[in-house]
């Protein structure tokens, strides 16, 4: 089995269950309030040791109460946290509003995950020359991203970015990604295509094809997923099931993703081993605490 690098964000979820959204300057009583780890890369990170990959992850936290909850939490899936630095101020937090129809609403304060400066990319470049496989999101600064992306294919590495939360991409991040796994969202925002049927992905896609992506996966909710390179596209229909919580549906499926990549199956198995990984995901509420195990995959019947 191939090693993978995680580079990305470590949060604590603050999270809220309500009936409805509230409207703006509406305030409503909400229930359930919890504290769950969370951050898009921490998530997948616990997704994929969840799902037995061989996992290292390269982030900061800050020097409050959340920091070293959220460092214990990952070694407790047996992430490897070698290269998780504390810096002074305070550790990333997300607010999260769940809805009774399971969607969300999430706003976060980037705290320490914005401290990842290229200078930490270089500290921990061991990280990224013991693996195979490197993911990243978007919730550390570009220019870090960036600078991560090129070291990584500098070392011959297989790169996976999650384009979340969605920007307005450079080109030099675009040209070093091996497989881009966007929503129809995200894929949007940084093609600059509007996205309404099939054929406007495909358009979108082959506009990050034409600038370097090597392939992409395009999760599209209930309704599935589609493969597309330069030559070919595959759906894949996903499984059904009622959600209870979509927070980290999408970092449990690129985590996933990379768990199968690592042990060299095929995309067309991968995408749907990601699909199971992604319906059980939502069945439980939270971030890192509704991830399933490799046992939970094995068991599922969908």
């Amino acid at each position: 089995m191939k090693n993978i690098c995680v580079i990305g964000s470590l949060n604590m979820d603050l999270v809220v269950n309500v009936d409805a959204m509230p409207k703006p300057g509406q305030t409503i009583i909400g229930s359930n309030f919890k504290e769950v780890p969370g951050g898009k890369g921490a998530n997948q990170a616990v997704a994929m040791a969840r799902l037995n990959g061989n996992v290292s992850m390269i982030g900061k936290v800050g020097e409050d109460g959340f920091g070293q909850t959220l460092i214990n939490s990952l070694k407790n899936d047996k992430v490897d946290t070698t290269y998780i630095q504390t810096t002074k101020g305070s550790t990333g937090v997300a607010l999260i509003t769940v809805d009774k129809n399971a969607q969300n609403s999430i706003v976060v304060s980037p705290g320490a995950n914005f401290e990842v400066k290229e200078e930490d990319i270089d500290n921990n470049i061991k990280a990224i020359e013991n693996s195979d496989i490197v993911v990243l999101q978007l919730e550390t600064p570009l220019n870090t991203i960036k600078y991560a992306l090129n070291k990584a294919k500098e070392l011959n590495k297989y790169t996976i970015l999650n384009p979340a939360p969605a920007v307005k991409l450079d080109d030099e991040i675009i040209k070093n990604v091996d497989l881009l796994t966007p929503n129809e969202t995200e894929l949007e925002i940084i093609s600059g295509v509007s996205i309404e049927t099939e054929e406007d992905i495909q358009k979108a896609a082959q506009i990050m094809i034409e600038k370097g992506v090597k392939e992409l996966i395009v999760t599209l909710g209930s309704k599935g997923s589609l493969y597309i390179n330069k030559e070919k596209s595959m759906f894949k229909k996903a499984y059904k099931v009622e959600a209870v919580d979509t927070t980290a549906a999408g970092d449990s499926y690129t985590g996933a993703l990379a768990v199968a990549l690592s042990q060299d199956k095929g995309i067309e198995d991968a995408m749907d081993f990601a699909s199971k990984v992604g319906a059980l995901s939502v069945l439980k509420e939270g971030a890192q605490s509704s991830l399933p195990t490799l046992e939970d995959v094995k068991n599922f019947r969908g």
